[in-house]
């Protein structure tokens, strides 16, 4: 009976220990809504929607390396034909998608502050982005987050070299 109670007892132990263990990676999948704040064509590219993957490597640091992958669809359009001065047309950001890396600082429990950057692809070209974000997370261990973010595109425009800037605000679950 001492041998059933002691593997029991060091069961129990063991089992808790493990459960204390924190996960190398955090992932959360997102729902996003984006304004945009400046661009050439901005009446053809207002607001849009998308989705998002973002993936945290949990190290013993305030500092976690992150990956993100967004994709946004602009819906608006005032349908306004835009163009240079030699007459051609000024394509429109109909759609964006950001393969961006960076850190994520985590000062307390429930808040974060990340800088990401990297390629932003937008009608064919390949242009560098940056976005900085807050992040507040939610429920138990952290299981919900609301990410407010703005993001730059430099040299959008090939001819005058203006820059695309739109802010972002995200909900997001945690999937592991």
């Amino acid at each position: 009976m001492k041998k059933i109670i002691a593997s029991l007892l060091f069961s129990a132990a063991f089992l808790s220990g493990t459960a204390q263990i924190q996960r190398k990676l955090s992932a959360y999948v997102s729902a996003l809504y984006s304004k945009t704040l400046y661009d050439r064509t901005m009446g053809n590219n207002l607001l849009g929607f998308g989705a998002g993957f973002q993936m945290f490597y949990n190290n013993k640091t305030h500092f976690k390396p992150t990956i993100e992958l967004t994709g946004t669809a602009s819906l608006e359009d005032d349908l306004v034909y835009r163009m240079n001065l030699d007459g051609s047309e000024i394509p429109t950001a109909r759609g964006m998608i950001n393969l961006f890396a960076g850190t994520t600082f985590h000062p307390v429990k429930n808040v974060a502050l990340s800088f990401v950057a990297g390629p932003s692809f937008i009608n064919g070209q390949t242009l560098l982005g940056i976005k900085p974000s807050l992040d507040f997370y939610f429920g138990k261990n952290r299981r919900w987050m609301a990410k407010a973010s703005f993001i730059n595109i430099y040299n959008r425009d090939k001819v005058t070299r203006e820059d695309f800037g739109s802010v972002s605000l995200a909900i997001a679950v945690k999937l592991f």
